[in-house]
């Protein structure tokens, strides 16, 4: 119930404001992962455009759905409810549709604690 309030409360802000034709938002599912072994492969710290990940990144993962939307790699995301954008910087596995995955480096914890959320983001359209 909290996330749909949040996002009639966010979509009637930007009804009242005013919203660039070029920016877009859209409700996705938002887990989290870290540069683990257990989670990836053996190079955990590669993601799949091929940029090295750093934990102090502020990164994202998107479901190949989300490409085709103009979440390409490189793209900056706002996600409600997080301080600062992410960029889009890996690309999920393609049987997830509309979901991100935001990147927490190598704290297991923080991950577990992220769960899985509704959450709105929003990006420019380049």
């Amino acid at each position: 119930m909290r996330v749909v309030s949040r996002f009639i409360l966010f979509v009637g802000i930007m009804s009242i404001i005013g919203c660039d034709k070029n920016t877009h938002s859209l409700e996705v599912t938002a887990t989290a992962y870290t540069s683990h072994v257990d989670e990836t492969d053996s190079t955990p710290f590669l993601a799949a455009w091929g940029d090295t990940l750093s934990p102090e990144m502020k990164a994202i993962s998107v479901s190949r759905d989300l490409i085709k939307k103009g979440l390409s790699h490189g793209v900056n995301v706002s996600i409600e409810g997080l301080k600062g954008e992410y960029t889009v910087l890996d690309k999920m596995n393609k049987r997830w549709k509309k979901k991100i995955d935001i990147y927490m480096g190598t704290d297991i914890e923080a991950a577990k604690e992220w769960g899985k959320q509704k959450v709105v983001i929003s990006w420019d359209k380049k």
